[in-house]
């Protein structure tokens, strides 16, 4: 806190701690520049948490004919891998074909998109036969199965990566603060000159000058951008995307399965991460935002449908061990329309009168790209010295590849696994594990209090930890350890934890799929 209130006027100030707003915090800050983001919650808290924990180009926009966006993400994807291998992998993804068409089309477009990826390829598409399909994938559906394709892309973690993208920045001199929220915008003769910002854990409000401050909230971007004009027509169109998961024996296989054609003409997805199968996701538009979006019955059917027809293995909603919700901030249409199919997926620049600049849109593929563009514009606004970008080649805190261990949950961590495994060792205790049937131990919940600002429960479990995106269950159960833990370490009180354990579990239920008895028995 001692740099923020030694700082007499930022460079920089970016609102949003999600995958836009930290990607620009990196980006500034290598480059030398002074700044600070504020994230009113968690880091990654919102939609940043909530993917298909994809890193890819995006087959279904190449069907859609947006060749650009899928070239950038290609090439970002490449770039990602690059600088953080501990997060991103290489992941086989395998599309089903029930007829001789469906080899020609599916295969045909895959091959563009090996074309467009180019020296960032992940590998080569391909055509496999039935029985080949039947081996990688023992448990898809075999009836009218004539075979299948298979192409690479790569998959991540989130929430992971998010975190390690504060601490890069933080390495370059950046401050980057969460639960930190900007009440109002600063401006002197119309301009903006910086924002009021209150401590939620405190109380204290901050008076913070900077020569820009960039707007990053993702679906939040309309509330800054009335705290600039009141009234303001949004730019933003909410959509909605839920996932599901399940025990990795549904999809039994390392590779992914991709549902082609939905029956709304959409993608499906069904993916192996963190030794469980997460399917999803939906696109449901939305008038409204929030930080906690709740699945609704219709998109939980529909996905339950869709896998259905997909897995030899029955499937109910007894078997969805966690349920989650997040929105994409996609470009507000000029006219009022009930499909987000053709909104676009490209994010949006914009620079309002007073100039305050405003990025939106996109997706955590091109983050980088999106954050390069962006402090070029403030470089502009705020007629700051110039520098070149370097984040094409900037390694990403972490970036190291552990060996030895083929544990996703345990590999994620990177350079940082072994400074993890030497605070076991100076405390033996903290070998114990979170809870029985997961690689978690008390040392990572620890060493996310001291070095990754994890502050809650919540942090912890979902974000830090993943354990609540993949058991909702079994997160509550390991929510009074994690508890504890943190107290000890926080110095806080019996009330505390208290309040902590009473919110987790309010916050749990969302997760935590109702069964049929269960709904009648609500609805009565």
């Amino acid at each position: 806190m001692k740099r923020l209130e030694d700082q007499v006027v930022w460079d920089i100030i970016v609102i949003g701690g999600g995958a836009t707003g930290l990607g620009v915090a990196v980006d500034a800050a290598s480059r030398g520049y002074s700044t600070l983001l504020l994230e009113q919650s968690d880091f990654a808290k919102g939609t940043s948490s909530r993917s298909t924990k994809l890193v890819h180009g995006g087959v279904r926009y190449l069907a859609q004919g947006n060749i650009k966006l899928v070239y950038d993400a290609l090439r970002e994807r490449g770039i990602l891998m690059k600088n953080a291998p501990h997060i991103v992998k290489k992941q086989a993804f395998v599309i089903p074909c029930y007829s001789l068409w469906d080899k020609i089309k599916y295969l045909t477009g895959l091959k563009l998109y090996d074309w467009l990826s180019g020296r960032f390829s992940f590998g080569r598409s391909k055509y496999i036969s039935k029985n080949k399909m039947t081996g990688i994938m023992p448990g898809i559906r075999q009836e009218k199965l004539v075979g299948g394709i298979e192409y690479y892309d790569g998959q991540f973690d989130d929430a992971r990566l998010a975190i390690n993208l504060a601490e890069t920045s933080a390495a370059n001199g950046g401050v980057t603060l969460n639960y930190f929220k900007v009440n109002q915008l600063l401006k002197e003769n119309n301009k903006i000159c910086g924002v009021i910002a209150t401590d939620i854990e405190t109380g204290k409000p901050y008076h913070i000058q900077s020569k820009t401050v960039i707007n990053a909230t993702g679906v939040f971007v309309d509330d800054i951008l009335c705290l600039d004009t009141p009234g303001k027509k949004p730019i933003v169109q909410p959509s909605q995307g839920v996932h599901l998961v399940f025990d990795k024996s549904f999809l039994n296989s390392e590779a992914a399965l991709m549902i082609p054609e939905t029956a709304d003409g959409r993608v499906l997805f069904a993916v192996p991460w963190h030794n469980h199968v997460l399917v999803g996701t939906t696109d449901t538009p939305l008038n409204k935002h929030t930080l906690e979006p709740r699945a609704l019955e219709a998109e939980i059917d529909f996905i339950l449908k869709t896998v259905r027809q997909y897995f030899s293995k029955a499937i109910t909603r007894k078997d969805v061990l966690s349920v989650f919700a997040g929105l994409r901030p996609l470009a507000a249409p000029q006219k009022e329309t009930d499909s987000t199919k053709e909104i676009s997926r490209d994010h949006k620049l914009m620079v309002s009168p007073s100039g305050l600049i405003t990025i939106t849109g996109g997706k955590w593929t091109t983050y980088r790209q999106m954050a390069e563009v962006t402090v070029n514009k403030a470089i502009e606004v705020g007629h700051l010295k110039k520098a070149d970008c370097k984040t094409a080649a900037l390694p990403i805190h972490g970036s190291a590849t552990v060996t030895g261990n083929s544990d996703y949950s345990i590999t994620v961590y990177g350079s940082d696994y072994k400074k993890i495994q030497a605070l076991a060792n100076e405390d033996h205790s903290l070998n114990n594990k979170i809870i029985e049937g997961f690689p978690y131990t008390w040392a990572n919940a620890i060493w996310a209090v001291r070095h990754e600002m994890a502050r809650t429960v919540e942090d912890v479990l979902a974000r830090r930890l993943r354990l609540l995106f993949l058991d909702a269950a079994a997160a509550l159960d390991a929510a009074p350890v994690v508890a504890d833990l943190m107290a000890g370490e926080l110095e806080k009180d019996a009330s505390w934890k208290k309040e902590q354990l009473e919110s987790f579990k309010i916050l749990a239920a969302n997760y935590l799929l109702k069964t049929d008895q269960k709904m009648a028995i609500h609805k009565n």
